[in-house]
């Protein structure tokens, strides 16, 4: 049973733009099959490949390989920028807080939903892009950074803010530990 997207936005009280309204179709990542291109239900609205949903690029094959090349794409720029400061005589102290506030958060932006979704190749670049920061001197630390370490922690710090603040809407589904 096809519902037009048009009636169901009608019913719900909504407005639809096709400009602005594109479909992606998710496929399995599996290579034995073939690409089959289905047809759009609604003529007007535009299939596409990949969407940006709150800043993150999901793609139709649900991994996280566009979002991690757009993210790089970004933090590149970034560098620039860092570089440039670092010209200008900016003290290598102010230079880390920097980068923690512009290219870290950016990595880190919606990291706990984007990170299971990354492959080991998108790792790899990302391993080898913070690795690369490190030896700029942007990023101090004492071992060297990883993607996971930074999930790990950004997934923990998360976990204890819901767990801290009885008010959460999540706090009822989690269970008392000793």
């Amino acid at each position: 049973m096809s519902v037009s997207i048009e009636a169901w936005a009608a019913t719900n009280n909504m407005q639809l733009n096709n400009a602005k309204t594109k479909e992606i179709i998710f496929r399995s990542c599996s290579k034995c099959g073939k690409e089959v291109q289905l047809p759009s239900l609604q003529p007007d609205i535009k299939q596409v490949n990949s969407i940006t949903a709150l800043g993150v690029v999901i793609n139709d094959q649900l991994t996280a390989t566009d979002h991690v090349g757009y993210i790089l794409t970004a933090c590149t720029s970034l560098l620039y920028a860092l570089r440039v400061l670092r010209c200008h005589g900016i003290p290598d102290q102010s230079l880390t807080d920097v980068f923690q506030a512009t290219v870290l958060a950016k990595i880190t932006y919606c990291l706990p939903a984007w990170s299971g979704l990354y492959t080991a190749a998108d790792r790899i670049r990302l391993n080898s892009f913070l690795r690369w920061c490190m030896k700029l001197g942007y990023y101090s630390s004492n071992d060297p950074p990883t993607i996971s370490s930074i999930a790990y922690n950004v997934e923990d710090t998360l976990f204890k803010s819901i767990h801290r603040n009885a008010q959460h809407v999540l706090q009822p589904y989690l269970e008392e530990r000793p």
